[in-house]
């Protein structure tokens, strides 16, 4: 099985968060050829209706490689030069789907077996399909999870505490502003306190950001706005709770902070003779909960580069991964 080839046709299929059928189908399709030459099982873990989760079992799973199957929007097909593939969901994520699916090839041509592969839906958006999986575990004491780390293996992944905030106000003609209060400038006023929260660091993690990702508001420029919102996320590397704290104090008396998502900061296993790193992003892992076993967490590719009208991932990276995850299974299957 050509490792580029596969890349290639995985990126043509689109498979934008919520539109994840068409992958599964070829992906159930592709595994079912390898269980049938080497007795294993494949299966469609209905998430919801036409998004489906793949699970491909060769024996009874102690190690289970697994990533995602959907990308970020806008649909890029692929290309390719000396040095790299192109197109959407390169290297985040069809690059490390094909690269586990490889190793995997290997490990069973060399006899290998009691070892799974799982890719999940959703993990651009709300990890659905690993919630689901982990309510649905196979046994398996380890989890190679796959995400864009330049086959550096994570020892830390930062969390994400997302909020919206939204300011209230009264309309009123923009000629005269005292008859009504502007819900944008109250909006403004509390992002400003938010920014001025002082923000933590940790040792291994390094230190937390914070992104303001959307605002909008308002009716038309002549009119006293009665509404203003704002989206935004902190980049984790603690507990959640002092910031919680700081957040409901920044906004009190001008706006309504609603809390949407909280991912927990994670400190992340290493192994011996990997080089490794610290990853700023989240992953599925924390929608595991521990139920697919011990995480780890590796990939070919820059994570600078994903969710960019310039995704790639180095040819080189892809065959140096192969290895890479064939290592990891022989070495936690003897764990």
């Amino acid at each position: 099985m050509d490792v580029f080839s596969l890349t290639r046709s995985l990126v043509d299929i689109e498979s934008i968060t919520g539109n994840e059928e068409q992958i599964g189908d070829y992906l159930h399709a592709l595994l079912g050829g390898l269980a049938a030459r080497f007795g294993g099982t494949v299966e469609k873990m209905e998430v919801e209706p036409r998004r489906n989760n793949i699970l491909a079992c060769f024996g009874q799973p102690v190690v289970t490689l697994s990533t995602h199957l959907d990308t970020v929007p806008p649909f890029i097909p692929s290309r390719e030069d000396d040095e790299f593939i192109w197109g959407r969901g390169a290297c985040d994520v069809k690059g490390i789907i094909a690269a586990m699916i490889c190793a995997a090839g290997r490990l069973l041509e060399g006899g290998v077996r009691n070892f799974a592969l799982l890719f999940v839906v959703g993990e651009e958006k709300n990890s659905a399909g690993a919630f689901h999986a982990a309510r649905h575990p196979r046994g398996s004491r380890f989890l190679i999870n796959g995400e864009p780390t330049e086959n550096r293996l994570a020892v830390g992944s930062k969390g994400a505490l997302r909020y919206e905030i939204r300011a209230t106000g009264r309309m009123a003609h923009s000629a005269y502003p005292e008859l009504g209060e502007s819900a944008i400038e109250k909006l403004l006023d509390a992002l400003a306190r938010i920014r001025a929260i002082p923000l933590p660091e940790d040792p291994v993690l390094g230190r937390s950001t914070l992104n303001i990702g959307q605002i909008s508001g308002g009716r038309a420029p002549n009119v006293i706005p009665d509404f203003a919102e704002a989206a935004l996320m902190f980049r984790l590397v603690g507990d959640p709770a002092p910031l919680r704290e700081a957040v409901a104090r920044a906004v009190e008396g001008l706006a309504e902070a609603r809390e949407i998502l909280c991912i927990p900061a994670l400190k992340l296993g290493a192994m011996d003779g990997f080089e490794t790193t610290v990853v700023a992003f989240t992953t599925d892992i924390p929608a595991f909960g521990g139920a697919w076993g011990e995480p780890y967490l590796i990939g070919p590719g820059s994570i600078h580069v994903a969710h960019t009208s310039e995704e790639r991932v180095p040819k080189a990276h892809l065959v140096e991964a192969i290895s890479i995850y064939e290592t990891m299974v022989k070495r936690l299957l003897t764990a």
